[in-house]
């Protein structure tokens, strides 16, 4: 029987407004954004240990973390905003890679942007 398997802890479609963008009225205001997380845990057993949340790590963190490093601050470039969220997300415990998607939901009427940046070991 297999004991073991790779874990991906994903995060998909995390809406709030960020202040973010060069753009004037992008300046003046925050705006929607939604954020796609994947995090490589690498290979963990099939079953905890236990069945205690300090074992493991915890997607409330994660979330957290998504959500403070994305407003703490005025951000020019998505590229800027990305990166700064890659690097933070690297650094949980466990984390061997990340893939992170942020996309501006509102900045053009007829389609959303976003970039993908995917670093670590996938």
């Amino acid at each position: 029987m297999t004991k073991a398997g790779t874990q991906i802890l994903t995060l998909e479609g995390l809406r709030f407004d960020a202040n973010l963008g060069i753009l004037e009225q992008e300046k003046n205001a925050p705006q929607p954004i939604r954020v796609d997380a994947e995090l490589n845990l690498g290979t963990q057993p099939l079953l905890p240990a236990d069945d205690d949340i300090t074992h493991v790590l915890d997607y409330r963190k994660v979330r957290r973390i998504i959500i403070e490093e994305c407003t703490a601050v005025h951000v020019n470039l998505l590229e800027t905003l990305i990166g700064k969220l890659a690097h933070r997300l690297m650094q949980l415990p466990g984390v061997l890679g990340v893939r992170v998607r942020i996309a501006k939901l509102e900045i053009f009427e007829d389609c959303e942007v976003a970039i993908r940046v995917e670093t670590g070991l996938w």
